[in-house]
């Protein structure tokens, strides 16, 4: 059998820190930022990294994120890599348009944090800023990661993930755990309580 060489720079892992460019604030001006953000395009930056789709290629991805997280999240991503974690789409043409894909990876959303599915059936705000509105928290995966409440979930195609126990492609492991604790980041799965938030990591743990 004759083997196949792969170069080694297909499999390396790369990422790229930016100041956000005019074409990026364009397209998040209005819905994804507004006046009254708590943070300037200044203070963020697009982080560009190599991961690991669910077809078994690699791919580039980019998020939008806080200078300050910037490089912890570099590292992070380095991590998942070589573990091989999938992450299905972390594209900024698709996180940053008018109907947002369930299924996209995100960082970066000047929003309010969501209300538990526990209190509104709807994804209303709960009138305070969420974590991403800094730029200091991500999602992962949200459809295989839902955000969960009293064992309840908002979107349809995440109830087949509500089961934690039997682990599939693109559900947070703890090692993705690990990877994100070894920056100080916390995950939304360890909250206590009946809401859980499986997608989301975060500077502060909320």
């Amino acid at each position: 059998m004759r083997l196949l060489a792969v170069p080694l720079s297909v499999l390396a892992f790369h990422s790229v820190v930016q100041p956000v460019s005019a074409p990026i604030q364009a397209r998040l001006t209005g819905k994804y930022w507004h006046q009254g953000c708590p943070v300037s395009f200044s203070q963020l930056r697009v982080l560009t990294v190599t991961t690991w789709g669910f077809d078994g290629r690699t791919h580039t991805g980019q998020v939008v994120v806080n200078e300050d997280a910037a490089g912890k999240l570099a590292r992070v991503f380095r991590r998942l890599f070589e573990l091989r974690f999938p992450i299905r789409d972390m594209r900024l043409k698709d996180a940053y348009q008018q109907d947002q894909p369930a299924y996209v990876s995100d960082a970066f959303e000047c929003r309010q944090a969501v209300a538990s599915p526990c209190s509104s059936s709807t994804a209303t705000g709960n009138g305070h800023w969420s974590e991403h509105a800094y730029g200091e928290a991500i999602d992962l995966n949200p459809v295989e990661n839902p955000y969960v409440g009293c064992g309840m979930t908002r979107d349809a195609a995440s109830r087949p993930f509500l089961d934690r126990s039997h682990l599939r492609p693109g559900m947070v492991t703890p090692s993705v755990v690990d990877a994100f604790r070894s920056v100080g980041w916390g995950w939304g799965g360890a909250w206590s309580g009946s809401t859980k938030d499986y997608m989301h990591f975060s500077a502060t743990g909320h």
